[in-house]
């Protein structure tokens, strides 16, 4: 028994003695494997590791891209830094022509007032400092100018009456100091009657646009630059956005984003009030001649009983008077297109020029009617 007992002792000796030699074989194993595992990784491998890639390629890209319409319109756009007494901020414009007139929105330049600075930095990288040469907080357009700057590339202005829904819209400007952003989209719609501003609680810098609306992102710092079409034409300004907070639309200066609800100003309208603004300083205004009951709460425009200083709703002599329009007369269309408000009234009115005819249905004691007038003039703010 004890030889047997012995005997299995030594073949459970041997066994764990082969168990031993195989565990030490695979931790020799393992080393050895992570030592040529780790000079491997550190020295490529048994070969160079070359990954595949496109070969370089031409930088030009076709003429409607929105790469070849972006590369054209960028050295036309300017970002504007302005800064105030109480305010600043970052706008955008571009180059109207050689002679160093910007287009962009009067909310961009006013935090400047009188006595502040406006400097406009080129898509080259060149600042210039800039003075105003006029604006119209109605329009919300405002025309500055640099001097001692050469070599400028004018935006091409292309006709907004020739746009339609759908049509593919590039847009570029300097969200939140992002200079020479491009964004794209579509227009999502025409004549949207908008109004933005009046935070003076007098309506006095409230403007008035019958906008083009898109879906290309436009967010705070976009305001003034260009709303292009498919062949890099300025076809709008891009002005204000409506933001999901806000239940209207608001100029971009504030801080919220796109949710691709974005508004310009049609350049036919923005051409005008330029030209008006280089060469007098100031901008004219279309009007009817009557004071609107803002308070109204009906479907329309209605003509007011009395004006804004207690003197007459309707202005002795002028268009609505000779036209025959009465204090209480409620406006419900100008050229066949419905208004619901006094806001869409003066909006479709701005859209015109002075000496331009309308033709407004009016309802006066329950019976349609229909006068045609010839718009007055009114000096700009």
């Amino acid at each position: 028994m004890g030889a047997r007992s012995a005997a299995s002792w030594c073949r459970a000796a041997a066994a764990r003695t082969l168990v031993g030699g195989a565990l030490l074989i695979a931790l020799i194993s393992g080393g050895l494997g992570g030592a040529v595992g780790a000079y491997l990784e550190r020295n490529g491998g048994m070969g160079t590791v070359e990954l595949p890639q496109a070969a370089p390629e031409a930088a030009e890209r076709a003429p409607d891209s929105v790469a070849g319409i972006a590369a054209r319109a960028l050295p036309s756009v300017v970002t504007l830094h302005v800064s105030g007494s109480e305010a600043a901020g970052t706008g955008t414009g571009f180059v109207l022509d050689d002679r160093g007139h910007i287009l962009t929105n009067n909310h961009v330049v006013e935090p400047a007032g009188s006595g502040g600075e406006i400097t406009v930095t080129f898509n080259s990288g060149d600042t210039a400092e800039a003075t105003v040469v006029g604006r119209d907080s109605g329009y919300d357009l405002a025309v500055v100018k640099v001097k001692g700057v050469s070599g400028l590339t004018p935006m091409p202005l292309g006709n907004s009456d020739n746009v339609r829904v759908g049509d593919p819209v590039v847009a570029i400007g300097a969200p939140f100091d992002l200079a020479g952003t491009v964004t794209s989209g579509i227009i999502s719609a025409k004549e949207r009657p908008i109004t933005a501003g009046g935070e003076e609680g007098d309506g006095s810098d409230v403007s008035y646009v019958d906008a083009l609306q898109t879906d290309a992102p436009i967010n705070p710092g976009n305001s003034g630059g260009p709303l292009l079409d498919g062949r890099g034409r300025a076809i709008g300004i891009n002005s204000a956005i409506r933001s999901a907070d806000s239940g209207s639309a608001e100029s971009d200066g504030g801080q919220a984003g796109s949710i691709g609800l974005g508004f310009a100003i049609p350049i036919n309208q923005g051409k005008r009030v330029a030209e008006e603004l280089i060469n007098t300083g100031k901008a004219t205004h279309p009007v009817i001649g009557i004071t609107l009951d803002m308070g109204y709460a009906g479907d329309g425009a209605r003509v007011g009983a009395k004006g804004s200083e207690g003197g007459a709703a309707v202005t002795p002599g002028g268009p609505g008077a000779k036209a025959g329009i009465k204090p209480g007369d409620v406006i419900t269309a100008v050229d066949g297109q419905r208004v619901h408000s006094g806001e869409e009234l003066i909006v479709k009115t701005r859209a015109h020029r002075p000496g331009d005819r309308l033709e407004l249905t009016l309802e006066r004691d329950g019976e349609e009617t229909k006068v045609s007038l010839v718009l007055g003039s009114a000096g700009g703010d």
